[in-house]
């Protein structure tokens, strides 16, 4: 099997997809760097950075020759996108996004997994679902808008050159991963 062709991969979809874990296997698998814009974004008590800061976090790391990056940030895409290869979509059901969220928020609080900087998951929050603070209301906010805006935007003439691997179910991704390519030499 000849090896994978793509050094730089970028990882988008709804909140609570998988984006991360699809990157970080990716990395993994064909020796890249694993860049997740959340981390880049979020510092320490959930505070969030500032444009510019969160650029130039971006414009450094994937100045790195090879990498797979996740993350859906707009504010960072005309950095992201035009130094990437190819993207890998996961388009996945409402209803199975939205139960792993719910799963992932609930494993997160409960094992008190530290994320990003100093950063704990908060579980009540998530169901206050009028704040702004809420992921089940942002993917309520977002998740029917990335359905529509992703084929628009990979069809810009600006992100033409990228290869799009679009994935409805786990299955189809699971499939592809681990049949499809090699380490990449």
């Amino acid at each position: 099997m000849p090896p994978f062709p793509y050094q730089r991969i970028v990882v988008v979809g709804v909140t609570g997809c998988g984006k991360s874990t699809m990157a970080e296997r990716l990395a993994a698998k064909l020796a890249l760097e694993f860049i997740e814009l959340d981390a880049l974004f979020w510092k320490p008590g959930w505070f969030d950075s500032t444009r510019e800061e969160f650029r130039e976090k971006v414009e450094a790391a994937t100045h790195a020759p090879r990498w797979a990056l996740a993350g859906n940030y707009g504010m960072a895409r005309d950095i992201v996108w035009p130094r990437a290869e190819a993207a890998v979509w996961l388009d996945y059901s409402f209803f199975l996004v939205f139960g792993r969220l719910l799963r992932r928020t609930w494993v997160r609080w409960r094992t008190k997994e530290l994320l990003w900087g100093t950063n704990y998951e908060p579980f009540w929050v998530h169901f206050k679902l009028w704040s702004k603070d809420s992921l089940i209301n942002w993917m309520f906010q977002t998740y029917w808008r990335r359905k529509r805006t992703y084929p628009q935007f990979f069809a810009m003439p600006e992100y033409s050159h990228l290869k799009v691997f679009r994935f409805k179910t786990p299955r189809e991704r699971e499939t592809w991963l681990e049949t499809s390519h090699s380490t990449a030499k």
